[in-house]
């Protein structure tokens, strides 16, 4: 399958090095020209659980795309920032032909939204990946441990590529599952950004940390709640109390010590999160359906005046 994904960070270099390792036409397209120039002159540098692995797969700043006239991709996937995903979309449009499909993987609410200006409905892939990478320089990625694909059509009449693509993944060692329902799976791992990720960030704290303080139980509480009454009205019934017992879970578990990525994003780099897309989503949602979502909204201008404040 000739596959490009847009967006050679950590997770689209572990999928670009895997689904090229078992035979698929991989190109790489990403925003960070001095990381698209590693991967060309050294190519991508892996140390996947200690073993190191060097392996070059084509990779093309989005100003070079001019080199790939006559491509069309069978598939495309989206590994940008949730920010960052019009912009490299109306870049990449000329791959994108009648037979074209997109696959976004991408954490938070929304993106189909963006995605329909690019791509008709059927042929829109949605889903959610527990594959775990870091990028440790250009070119540089460190792949730990294992994971898994869980994808769904976005319109009934796109099932039948969706199982292609899952069997491609299969023999990639990608371990999918074809879901009849990522939209829950969706919000459900939304839940989880938007408390752990935007609560670690405002408080400068790690996972385990933030499950130590004795506000944290209802904070998540509350902001689950939100989730919910906004995600009912998008026909997704969450379990609040399972999905509350999921997230407190990670507050004794092995990523207790784990920095989320906007904590990353916003604290360690000084770098705009996807606030917009999680919690951010959830308010905007809100107000179109008329629920009110005050924990959203203040976590929301918490962290862009933090963005603020830190640029």
């Amino acid at each position: 399958m000739k596959i490009a994904i847009v967006g050679a960070g950590a997770m689209g270099s572990r999928f670009a090095l895997m689904l090229h390792q078992s035979g698929n036409q991989v190109i790489l397209i990403d925003g960070w020209l001095e990381n698209v120039r590693a991967l060309q002159q050294r190519g991508l540098q892996a140390n996947i659980d200690g073993q190191h692995t060097n392996v070059k797969i084509p990779a093309y700043d989005f100003t070079q795309l001019d080199q790939l006239p006559d491509y069309q991709a069978d598939l495309i996937i989206a590994f940008t920032k949730s920010n960052q995903l019009d912009k490299a979309f109306s870049k990449v449009r000329p791959l994108i032909s009648p037979q074209t499909y997109v696959l976004c993987l991408l954490n938070g609410i929304g993106h189909e939204d963006i995605l329909e200006k690019y791509v008709p409905v059927e042929r829109l892939i949605l889903g959610i990946t527990m594959w775990t990478a870091g990028l440790t320089g250009p070119g540089q990625v460190t792949l730990i441990g294992s994971g898994n694909v869980e994808l769904q059509n976005f319109d009934a009449a796109g099932k039948e590529f969706t199982l292609k693509v899952a069997e491609v993944f299969s023999q990639a060692g990608l371990n999918p599952q074809y879901s009849t329902n990522v939209k829950y799976s969706i919000w459900r791992k939304a839940c989880v950004n938007g408390t752990l990720n935007c609560l670690c960030s405002i408080l400068g704290c790690n996972i385990g940390a933030l499950g130590k303080t004795s506000q944290t139980k209802a904070l998540l509480q509350t902001i689950i709640a939100e989730f919910a009454a906004v995600a009912a009205h998008e026909g997704v019934v969450l379990d609040q109390t399972e999905v509350y017992h999921h997230i407190a879970q990670t507050f004794t578990a092995d990523i207790a010590n784990h920095y989320p990525s906007m904590y990353q994003d916003l604290i360690a780099n000084h770098r705009l999160t996807e606030i917009d897309f999680i919690n951010g989503a959830v308010w905007r949602k809100g107000q179109k359906y008329g629920i009110a979502t005050p924990y959203c909204a203040l976590l929301t201008e918490l962290i862009h005046a933090k963005e603020e404040l830190l640029k």
